[in-house]
């Protein structure tokens, strides 16, 4: 068995559990996001079977003839509904995009809903009927462990439990299932995906169906994420780490290319980008900082523009 570089933690032991077990949950998932930026979660609440069905689903789509595929890109909305083709995003500081596709579900509110002009409607797939209903639904159970997980969160900063409970509500959160094709020629330079952090909050990302993912720790190790079976792997995005002025870490990561004999193999996974609504205030709170903060005010929507620029998504 492959030996573990992420802590693991149990999230029913804070859902469900004692005052302290509760207190132990939020020292130890406080601490490894302060460390290492990333940490395992089991009993986090997502049925198996959901996640097992919409694998099924995305599978079933990436397997759809590319001008099928490309019919469900919509170029102006930035890659944030629907399909992005393959080599459309690059990490910020590489011009060579990664070697993935992907299709993006987010937020549903009602029509006359005061936010509903900032959620563009979600994209059907015709071919795959299953697959919006079980996105939609998966959708909904992450928001479900990544407010959980926030709470534990807020505890820890000494905010009240509350405090990312209204900003994550109807927030501009993302699920996105991206797949890897098989490698089919020796790649130019790109790899799946290089080396990046998320935007968001916080990302929960269901065991992909190959390896690869890597994270680099404070000595500037490359050390592989290998997720138990029922894991979930959630990491801290920029937002978080701006918002605490770098108390928690948005830790670095990438998906490197398998060894020349597993080429052939495909990889798919499913990462949830928890953020929030848009005219969240991500300026430094006050109790992280010390001296100057570290970065200036901005909100959660003025970010999240500036880095879709940075990635290619949006021009």
């Amino acid at each position: 068995m492959a030996k573990r570089t992420i802590p693991v933690v149990d999230l029913a032991k804070f859902t469900e559990g004692t005052t302290r077990q509760r207190n132990a949950f939020v020292k130890k998932l406080g601490n490894a996001f302060h460390t290492l930026g990333f940490v395992g979660v089991i009993n986090h609440g997502v049925s198996q079977q959901l996640i097992d069905d919409f694998y099924a689903a995305s599978k079933a789509f990436f397997a759809l003839p590319t001008e099928t595929k490309r019919s469900y890109e919509i170029k102006e909305l930035a890659g944030q509904r629907g399909y992005t083709s393959f080599g459309t995003e690059h990490a910020k500081q590489s011009k060579v995009a990664d070697l993935k596709e992907f299709f993006q579900i987010g937020q549903t509110v009602p029509a006359d809903h005061p936010l509903k002009p900032q959620y563009p409607d979600n994209v059907e797939v015709a071919e795959e009927a299953n697959f919006l209903r079980l996105g939609v639904e998966l959708y909904r159970a992450f928001e479900k462990s990544g407010g959980s997980l926030l709470e534990a969160i807020a505890i820890h900063l000494d905010l009240d439990k509350n405090y990312f409970t209204d900003f994550i509500d109807e927030g501009n959160s993302i699920l996105r299932a991206i797949h890897y094709p098989p490698i089919l020629k020796e790649p130019k330079s790109a790899i799946r995906a290089e080396q990046h952090e998320d935007i968001n909050l916080i990302t929960l990302l269901v065991g992909a169906s190959a390896g690869g993912l890597q994270l680099l720790n404070m000595q500037d190790e490359w050390m592989p994420i290998t997720p138990e079976e029922d894991e979930i792997v959630i990491n801290v995005g920029d937002m978080l780490q701006r918002l605490t002025n770098d108390y928690l870490k948005s830790t670095t990561h990438r998906v490197v290319n398998p060894p020349r004999e597993e080429w052939h193999k495909p990889r798919l996974s499913i990462p949830f980008f928890l953020h929030p609504k848009s005219d969240m205030d991500l300026t430094c709170l006050a109790n992280c900082v010390e001296d100057q903060p570290n970065y200036e005010p901005i909100t959660a929507g003025e970010y999240l523009d500036e880095r879709l620029r940075e990635i290619g998504l949006k021009k």
